[in-house]
């Protein structure tokens, strides 16, 4: 690993008003890596629907979204959604974004830490789920850091420039 940010790496809550940099974060991490489920276009979503999201994300118990800041810059992003379900409501789905150049620093880490201290203490979920590029080893070594175990594949979950791409599908249990 190279630098790692330490004390320049902090990670809160993500606000309403927090959602013109996040659209551009998740631009700019569309833009280096066929990883997420957008591009360079980034998500689908106008400025004001990712205030509301933001907002509703801070409003439920079981819910959160983390942004990570280096010196005050977004870095990265993570999404916690608890099920609502009776039946599911002991699982969780999260995603993560990172930018490209702070890759191995240690933000995804963190955010992870962040996440799973949650789903403990705030969300009381079991389970926590995500889905990963069968080919993006980094990110699975991550997980698989903080417990992840592959439970499955899926062929084809993504369909990138007419090709087929498989995903991984890995959960984490509390």
């Amino acid at each position: 690993m190279n630098e790692n940010y330490g004390e320049r790496l902090c990670i809160e809550q993500g606000r309403p008003e927090d959602a013109e940099e996040l659209i551009a974060l998740l631009r700019q991490v569309g833009s280096e890596t066929d990883n997420l489920t957008f591009g360079a276009e980034g998500p689908a979503t106008t400025v004001e629907q990712e205030r509301e999201y933001l907002r509703a994300m801070a409003e439920t118990p079981t819910s959160a979204f983390f942004v990570a800041r280096l010196d005050g810059r977004m870095v990265g992003s993570l999404s916690f959604r608890a099920m609502t379900l009776a039946r599911a409501s002991h699982r969780a789905e999260i995603g993560i974004s990172v930018l490209q150049e702070c890759w191995g620093k240690g933000v995804g880490s963190r955010l992870m830490e962040v996440a799973i201290d949650f789903a403990k203490n705030n969300a009381g979920v079991e389970i926590i789920s995500l889905e990963v590029r069968a080919d993006n080893t980094r990110a699975q070594a991550l997980y698989r850091k903080f417990g992840f175990e592959e439970i499955g594949r899926f062929p084809g979950f993504f369909k990138i420039d007419g090709k087929w791409v498989d995903f991984l599908l890995m959960n984490l249990y509390l």
